[in-house]
């Protein structure tokens, strides 16, 4: 992104178990299916993640996108501890594949590197 540039703000829902871990900076992966609303989402966005029902926010800088076909193929790229370091990859897979269901897997999944800005 160039200096001239104006970083777009991207709203996300996050579940509370995952908000805290990028809230502390432990998390520096966020897993999301290639949506639609998704597909333009590029280094040096903004991601202001919400917690449904609060009004508790957590501002992200985009440092990078990658597409992978499956979700098994993103935790072996990306490693399981920058996706949820409190985690095992089994359960990460198991939390992961209820929430997006197969059909939504194959829409493709992008992982998001994320770096936590001051609040």
């Amino acid at each position: 992104m160039t200096e001239t540039a104006a970083a777009r703000m991207h709203e996300l829902n996050l579940y509370r178990r995952y908000f805290d871990l990028v809230a502390a900076g432990r998390k520096t992966i966020e897993v999301r299916v290639k949506y639609p609303h998704l597909e333009d989402l590029a280094a040096g966005d903004l991601i202001r993640f919400h917690i449904k029902g609060t009004d508790e926010i957590c501002d992200v800088l985009v440092k990078r996108v990658t597409e992978y076909k499956t979700f098994e193929e993103l935790l072996d790229r990306e490693g399981q501890v920058n996706v949820n370091p409190a985690s095992s990859r089994e359960q990460q897979l198991a939390n992961i594949r209820e929430i997006y269901p197969a059909e939504k897997e194959a829409l493709g999944v992008l992982a998001i590197e994320i770096e936590l800005l001051p609040q």
